[in-house]
């Protein structure tokens, strides 16, 4: 009798310990937050640019490298490149006089909206922010292209006399546009204090 009993106790604890290590044992899952890469960047410095062309802005002091060549039949067209190799980015600037009684502004208008243009497919959104400064005769725009496309933005500046400038920026990367973010973000601001900072000579 106290055998039977014994037996029936252990049968029992067995079936309690076995059904509450199984129960134990199941994963609770709980859905993850979503997880943003932080990248902190130091702040802008800004020195004025020494580059030999019709025009003077500032620059951030982390575009190690600026390149300039010429890039028309002329001395009176310009390629800069603004290196910025810890963020693995570019920003592409292009000079081009305005000549023929003004005709080619027309032209140089119409190529820096195509140029928008040919993002519109991959893009989420376009915003354009126009940009003025009477004093110092500069007027043009801003294009930010938000979505997975070369170039998240674009600007132009022009006097509508004698100056045209227009510029892009490039990451030497596949379109992502969740990675790129944090430093697009940094270097529009730099193509925006460029914009502001233009002086045509």
């Amino acid at each position: 009798m106290i055998l039977k009993r014994t037996f029936n106790f252990l049968l029992k604890s067995s079936l309690i310990i076995g059904v509450l290590m199984l129960v134990s044992c199941g994963e609770n899952y709980v859905p993850k937050p979503k997880a943003y890469l932080r990248l902190d960047y130091p702040r802008a410095k800004y020195i004025e640019a020494k580059i030999d062309v019709p025009f003077t802005f500032e620059t951030n002091m982390l575009a190690t490298k600026i390149n300039s060549k010429n890039v028309g039949a002329t001395t009176k067209s310009y390629g800069l490149n603004l290196e910025y190799p810890t963020l693995k980015g570019t920003i592409f600037l292009t000079y081009k006089a305005i000549e023929n009684d003004k005709k080619n502004l027309a032209s140089f208008l119409r190529d820096a909206r195509k140029f928008t243009e040919k993002h519109m497919a991959k893009a989420d959104e376009i915003p354009e922010y126009p940009y003025v400064n009477k004093e110092k005769k500069v007027y043009g725009s801003f294009v930010e292209v938000k979505g997975n496309v070369a170039s998240p933005a674009q600007f132009y500046v022009t006097d509508s006399v004698n100056h045209f400038l227009t510029g892009s920026l490039y990451f030497y990367a596949k379109p992502n546009y969740d990675s790129i973010l944090p430093a697009a973000d940094y270097l529009q601001k730099d193509i925006k204090h460029i914009m502001e900072t233009i002086k045509w000579k």
